[in-house]
């Protein structure tokens, strides 16, 4: 596999014969989960984490990006097997979340949410034909996330 394809079905799990997207999604949580994790146990401040977390959410933005415009040179667009869109968007749904697994699994469900129905401007992104569009309908989706479980953790609503 060349290193495109490797990114964009986010280390493979895009190939999974069952819900592709979750598999992608679940494979984003779990390594924000170990990141965040490995930051802590070196004594890294929160608005450090935040800063570290911005930097990898872009990093994963433009080397997706990049791997969705080569592998549609031969895959179709937006194909099953690209989640590198999920992995991105479910970094930015849990980007400022304690390190806590209820917090990550509810981004992880709420992502998945708005992922699969687009509502809000999120099927306007979906529409689009082009690369870029295959990473922000996932991104808005994620900023609806973050939004949404940022208020539950503000209310206190776990």
């Amino acid at each position: 596999m060349k290193i495109s394809e490797i990114t964009a079905s986010g280390l493979g799990t895009g190939y999974s014969p069952v819900a592709p997207g979750t598999a992608g999604s679940v494979l984003g949580i779990i390594l924000l989960w170990i990141f965040n994790l490995g930051l802590q146990k070196l004594n890294f401040e929160q608005p450090e984490i935040l800063v570290l977390n911005s930097a990898v959410i872009f990093i994963i933005i433009f080397s997706g990006v990049w791997s969705i415009k080569k592998v549609h040179e031969t895959w179709e667009h937006d194909a099953g097997k690209i989640v590198i869109d999920e992995i991105a968007g479910v970094w930015i749904a849990a980007f400022s979340a304690p390190l806590n697994l209820y917090y990550y699994m509810a981004a992880l469900t709420l992502f998945r949410f708005f992922d699969i129905t687009k509502p809000l401007y999120i099927k306007k992104f979906d529409n689009m034909k082009n690369n870029w569009s295959v990473m922000l309908d996932d991104i808005l989706a994620g900023i609806y996330s973050l939004i949404i479980l940022r208020m539950l953790i503000y209310f206190d609503i776990f």
